[in-house]
C-alpha cells in the first residue's frame, strides 16, 4: 500500500505520472511541453557496429550479420573472397560453435581451398567465386 499521492508500481511507490502532453513547468517558470509517446516505429533506427550486441542479422548494419561470440551474439563482418569460411555438411550441425563464423558474401561460395599437393592434404575452407 503506498502514501496517499502516490502510485504503485511494480511493489515501489512512484510519484503519478503528468498525463501524456502535459505542460511542466522549468526552473524560470517557463512551460514546457513534455513527450510522453514513444517514437513512431517508422523513424530510422541504429544499426549495430561490429562488435555490438545482437540478436538476429537486422540488427546490424550492411556488411555485418549477428553471430555467436562464446555465449551471446554480436555483429560480425560478412566474409570476403579468400576469407576462411565454415563449411556445413549437414544443416543443424552448427549448433556447438562458440566463435561462429558469417557467411560468405553474395557471389561466393564456401569451398574446400585448393592447394598444389595431396589432394587431402587441407581440410580448409575459403570463400570463392560461384
Amino acid at each position: 500500500m503506498c502514501c496517499p499521492g502516490t502510485t504503485c508500481s511494480n511493489g515501489f511507490c512512484m510519484p503519478p505520472e503528468p498525463p501524456q502532453g502535459a505542460i511542466e513547468l522549468d526552473e524560470i517558470g517557463a512551460e514546457v511541453l513534455t513527450r510522453r509517446t514513444p517514437a513512431p516505429a517508422w523513424l530510422p533506427t541504429a544499426k549495430g557496429e561490429e562488435g555490438d550486441f545482437c540478436l538476429r542479422s537486422s540488427d546490424c548494419a550492411a556488411g555485418l550479420c549477428c553471430a555467436r561470440h562464446f555465449w551471446s551474439k554480436i555483429c560480425k563482418p560478412v566474409l570476403r573472397e579468400g576469407q576462411v569460411c565454415t563449411r556445413h555438411r549437414r544443416k543443424g550441425t552448427h549448433g556447438l560453435e562458440i566463435f561462429q563464423r558469417c557467411q560468405c558474401a553474395e557471389g561466393l561460395v564456401c569451398r574446400l581451398q585448393r592447394e598444389h599437393g595431396p589432394a587431402d592434404a587441407s581440410r580448409l575452407h575459403t570463400c570463392q567465386q560461384h
